[in-house]
């Protein structure tokens, strides 16, 4: 039985949550070897730190797919794992500027540092399930519509959470640590400022959608809720040997394209302020190194632009070319 086809609100609010959570996930990006520098992190150690975030991915996002596949609740199986994963988000937006004021706790850059992994679990805690929401609700019909303004509204969140460090100096709040502080005034505002967005767009989302009851979902994916489930016992190891080709496929244009992310995230900052304000940014509480923060983000907020009007055009490309070739465009033009 094909699933209804919803109106273009009815899209929009399954995946205005993602806008707020893209937010949170680029000040993460841009701003997060800014302030581990600040709080006394050496910018050859700070890889290290970003270490932590990827190898928790891959034990939490196996996990949460597989737990939302099978948790059904009052308010659905995947908006759970959404509105949980974004209230620890923003909580640990909020404290990881102020990593400082926890030293009865733990040692300012060591606090950092756990709540940027606790960050980044959760941000993956409510992005994967966000994803197969639009999967779970759309026909096919719909699905590159679905898609592509989920697509849009990530990286319009993209530029304006990279964006918001530079707003917030030029409105005014200070760039540059207050005497005897750490971390610059416009980057702790940044981080409440996008908490706040996160948690706004996605109680919008966990109101605006109702998902599937499970014979709902059964009859649209042709399930029988009456089959007894078998268990296959089998390795990872062996699940892998036999993945499909796409698999592959995919595996290698997602490893050089995170690998390249990953470069610029950690890296960018500290590359901008030695290029271009030299000895006088060496210094992370300095002005110079806290301009090439800002400049970062504005930089991340162009190519993010760039991919977010792409990302509009998608429905249609993909109409004359299939859905491939687009997709793999957007992965050039973000990486």
């Amino acid at each position: 039985m094909e699933k209804p086809k919803l109106n273009f609100w009815q899209i929009w609010n399954l995946s205005f949550g993602f806008l707020g959570v893209q937010i949170g996930y680029s000040l993460q990006n841009g701003n997060t070897s800014r302030i581990l520098e600040a709080l006394g992190a050496d910018v050859h150690s700070i890889g290290y730190f970003w270490l932590a975030a990827p190898l928790a991915g891959l034990i939490v996002q196996p996990i949460i797919g597989l737990s939302s596949d099978k948790t059904w609740t009052r308010l659905g199986r995947r908006i759970p794992f959404i509105f949980g994963g974004a209230i620890v988000s923003a909580l640990a937006m909020f404290f990881m500027p102020n990593a400082e004021y926890f030293t009865y706790l733990l040692p300012p850059l060591v606090f950092g540092a756990s709540m940027l992994l606790l960050m980044d679990t959760s941000f993956n805690v409510t992005m994967q399930p966000f994803r197969a929401l639009v999967g779970d609700m759309v026909n096919d019909e719909q699905r590159n519509l679905g898609y592509s303004l989920q697509s849009a509204l990530i990286n319009f969140g993209a530029v304006f959470g990279s964006l918001l460090p530079w707003i917030l100096t030029n409105a005014g709040v200070a760039n540059v640590p207050a005497e005897g502080e750490k971390v610059a005034a416009s980057v702790i505002w940044s981080f409440y400022i996008g908490g706040a967005i996160l948690l706004i767009s996605v109680l919008w989302t966990v109101f605006r959608t109702k998902e599937y009851a499970p014979k709902e979902h059964a009859l649209y994916n042709n399930i029988d809720l009456e089959a007894k489930e078998t268990k296959e016992k089998t390795s990872v190891f062996k699940l892998i040997g036999n993945a499909p080709k796409i698999f592959w496929q995919l595996g290698f244009v997602q490893f050089f394209s995170w690998f390249s992310l990953f470069l610029m995230w950690v890296y960018t900052t500290r590359a901008i302020a030695n290029q271009v304000w030299g000895p006088e940014a060496i210094d992370a509480k300095s002005i110079g190194f806290n301009e090439a923060g800002d400049w970062t983000g504005v930089l991340f907020a162009f190519y993010s632009a760039v991919a977010a009007l792409y990302s509009l055009l998608i429905p249609n490309i993909a109409k004359s070319i299939g859905r491939k070739k687009p997709t793999v465009f957007l992965y050039f033009l973000e990486g």
